[in-house]
């Protein structure tokens, strides 16, 4: 996959629910955000020493309990500021707590990450993008996509952010999803288009009866 050079992007098998945790940054300067640190603090902290990361920011796709255990203690560690929606910031205690809305830029160094809402799984659900790259958390998933049957979530829009948001990047955009649930670790919007059946339907009411039920 052809990922920027000048772009950090580390993937981290993590805790019981095959969770991926991110660095996201520059590498020039080796400046790192944390993304969704939902297990074992103690192996990214080890990783982030392993591979000289300065940890300066935590970015979240979205507030639920598998994505965010981690960030009150990273955040207290390292001092530094945690990203996510608006809709999503009362699920964290952390002091240092920054909203953000659509199409907000987080400054990692030199590497500006766009903030791509996708509500759908939960209301605040939002995607990290970095030229072709996208973070995808719990809103795509390879050959998948987040369930909506939980609070805050909403068929309807989960339709709307696949459809009328995340299928109309590039088809080169590599997508990173939040949790392995494929033997693959990323894939692209293309191949995704072609092998993911919840982006296949023909419209709305296909993706809401024989997918969300």
């Amino acid at each position: 996959m052809n990922i920027p050079q000048e772009m950090i992007l580390k993937q981290i098998g993590i805790g019981p629910m095959a969770n991926y945790a991110y660095f996201i940054g520059d590498a020039e300067n080796k400046d790192v955000g944390i993304v969704d640190p939902g297990w074992d603090s103690k192996e990214i902290i080890k990783t982030a020493q392993k591979e000289n990361y300065n940890i300066i920011a935590i970015l979240l796709t979205h507030g639920h309990f598998d994505h965010i255990t981690e960030v009150d203690n990273l955040a207290a560690n390292f001092n530094c500021p945690v990203y996510i929606s608006k809709q999503e910031y009362a699920h964290l205690n952390a002091k240092t707590i920054i909203k953000v809305n659509d199409h907000d830029k987080i400054k990692i160094g030199k590497i500006d990450i766009e903030c791509v809402l996708t509500p759908g799984h939960t209301t605040g659900s939002q995607c990290f993008k970095y030229k072709n790259v996208l973070l995808t958390g719990d809103t795509l998933f390879l050959q998948g996509c987040g369930r909506c049957d939980l609070p805050g979530g909403n068929p309807k829009e989960m339709y709307h952010s696949l459809y009328n948001v995340l299928m109309r990047l590039p088809d080169d955009t590599i997508i990173f999803p939040g949790h392995a649930y494929s033997s693959k670790t990323c894939s692209t919007i293309a191949e995704q288009k072609k092998t993911n059946p919840y982006l296949m339907c023909k419209s709305e009411k296909e993706f809401l009866e024989d997918f969300m039920g």
